[in-house]
């Protein structure tokens, strides 16, 4: 009997804790010998003064954040794992890079994530994807011509819907440069063949194309076929694409003596690529009579390519404009809806919740795959105490956090997004910027009495030559008269603060290691959100991405039964 995915998740852990190779005692060996002798509840505490509240043992806050981080607490299933349990026996596309098309972490994000969902996918038995806050396209573009899945692209900016329209556009150009470079390398080869080899006599000939239109309906020779005569695979990588009719003549003869040999892993790669649909029927070819043996393998090496071309080029993805909520009708916007999964790579705020609720409530979505990102823009429910009960919140989902009344608050979620594993390794955060902006906040309380606004500095530090530009910048974005202010009042209050920016360093520097227990908070959330449905038979966390790369690197992942 065929295993599910968790039973087969659940067997791989526990071979590996068997044979030695995880010990769950080892990961928090170190961490335990410096909180052995504190409860779970007064590990934070006692890293605080009892009265005042302030921090009196950073060493213990440190070793505290480390204790109930992601990485550390054991919940997360291994990619690794779940790439094993959902292959079977089937077997992997081979690698295209996508590097020429996106940057290095794009790049890393977009393959790690596309062979998941291509899993997962193959597993459902399912072959239509839809990718939520698809953006331009990057992930969406490479589904569909690495792994031959059907995918629409929903954004809710037409911008990005726009620029991923007219990146299919270059991506279609630089098939068309591919297949053109091909031929002509090709044709230069079999040419230089062509004047090495004996010519084989008319007899041989036809002899060898009697026997191949024979046996034209096997899928090994429609394989060669299309090997002889072949686009690009997908845009990403140059392959040979075509052969002349001289070289495609002499390849039937090597052909015709060992059927039986295995196709090459090039063979298999382009094979892999290539839609169901790409080799035509040459059965309804052999009435031609009138047409000579030679013209009819002419003919039909022409059609695949005509073929494999079209399907190629309409396999690109279908980008959509549209703005998700948890009430979205799916079948409002896609008018071909089957059975599906839903992705999402880096989706921001309430639309990664969205997300989840709408894979829960539609049955046609078997399967999802969500990473977030931004969570300094949840809608929290319990943040401001103003009740709206048809409001649907980003935080938080599960039943066990509402039931307590959660609430992170925005300080705390921004701190969320802050990156502990680029800092490690030294990409220090911006210090500079973030202490123009907390002195900035400071003017505009005490000199327009400020204390919350709707609009956003944003990049300003960017665009400023010096700290009074910034100013000036950041007070119109937030449609403050800044004529009343003074350049010298405004360098008052860099000179007052100055001195104390090493102390906002340390500050913020506490946040960065504060940071991954907060993002457990909100992922666990989603998680027993998901833990709490019926529908679902197996829903986990797991990490995707180098988080040196990319530090939203967890995926939320759930499959139904």
């Amino acid at each position: 009997m065929e295993k599910t995915l968790g039973c087969e998740l659940l067997s791989r852990a526990r071979w590996k804790q068997d044979s030695g190779l995880v010990s769950k005692q080892k990961c928090w060996e170190a961490a335990r010998t410096d909180l052995m002798f504190l409860t779970d509840d007064d590990i934070f505490s006692s890293a605080f003064c009892e009265n005042s509240g302030k921090l009196i043992n950073v060493h213990l806050f440190a070793l505290a954040a480390k204790y109930y981080s992601l990485s550390n607490l054991g919940v997360c299933t291994p990619l690794e794992d779940v790439l094993e349990a959902l292959k079977g026996d089937s077997e992997g596309a081979t690698g295209i890079k996508p590097d020429e098309f996106m940057n290095n972490k794009k790049s890393h994000e977009v393959q790690v994530m596309s062979e998941l969902v291509d899993g997962i996918a193959n597993y459902c038995g399912i072959k239509q994807v839809i990718d939520i806050g698809s953006g331009k396209g990057y992930l969406s573009s490479f589904l569909s011509m690495q792994y031959n899945l059907k995918v629409y692209g929903i954004d809710s900016s037409s911008s990005n819907t726009n620029g991923a329209h007219e990146r299919n556009r270059k991506l279609k150009k630089h098939w068309r440069a591919y297949q053109s470079r091909g031929k002509e390398a090709l044709k230069s080869q079999s040419l230089e063949k062509a004047n090495d080899k004996p010519v084989e006599s008319e007899i041989n000939c036809k002899t060898i194309n009697e026997e191949l239109l024979n046996n034209a309906n096997s899928p090994q020779n429609q394989g060669q076929a299309i090997i002889q005569d072949l686009l690009p695979s997908c845009g990403f990588t140059e392959m040979a694409t075509r052969v002349t009719n001289t070289e495609a003549e002499a390849d039937l003869v090597t052909e015709t003596q060992s059927h039986e040999t295995k196709l090459s892993e090039e063979v298999l790669a382009i094979l892999n690529v290539l839609p169901a649909d790409a080799v035509e029927d040459f059965s309804s070819s052999h009435n031609c009579v009138e047409l000579c043996e030679e013209e009819k393998v002419q003919r039909k090496i022409a059609s695949l390519q005509a073929k494999a071309r079209k399907s190629s080029e309409s396999n690109l993805y279908s980008p959509l404009t549209s703005c998700i909520t948890a009430e979205t009708e799916l079948n409002d916007i896609i008018t071909d809806l089957e059975d599906c999964m839903m992705v999402g790579l880096h989706t921001c705020g309430d639309l990664a919740a969205n997300t989840l609720r709408i894979f829960t409530a539609k049955p046609e979505i078997k399967a999802v795959c969500n990473v977030g990102c931004c969570y300094h823009l949840l809608s929290e429910q319990f943040e401001n105490q103003e009740e709206c009960h048809d409001q649907v919140w980003g935080f938080p989902m599960c039943q066990y956090l509402k039931d307590k009344g959660w609430c992170c608050g925005r300080n705390a979620r921004m701190s969320a997004c802050l990156a502990l594993e680029r800092v490690a390794v030294g990409q220090m955060l911006p210090i500079e910027s973030l202490f123009y902006r907390a002195v900035l906040q400071v003017i505009i309380e005490e000199i327009y009495g400020v204390t919350k606004s709707d609009r956003h500095v944003g990049k300003t530090f960017s665009k400023s030559s010096s700290f009074v530009d910034y100013v000036r910048r950041s007070l119109k974005k937030l449609e403050l008269d800044d004529s009343k202010l003074p350049d010298s009042c405004i360098m008052d209050y860099y000179e007052k603060y100055k001195h104390r920016m090493i102390e906002l360093e340390a500050f913020n520097m506490l946040k960065v290691v504060l940071a991954p227990c907060i993002e457990v908070l909100i992922l666990l959330d989603r998680l027993c959100y998901l833990k709490e449905q019926e529908n679902i038979a197996w829903s986990g966390l797991v990490k995707l991405f180098d988080p040196v790369k990319s530090p939203r690197c967890y995926a939320v992942i759930a499959l139904k039964n």
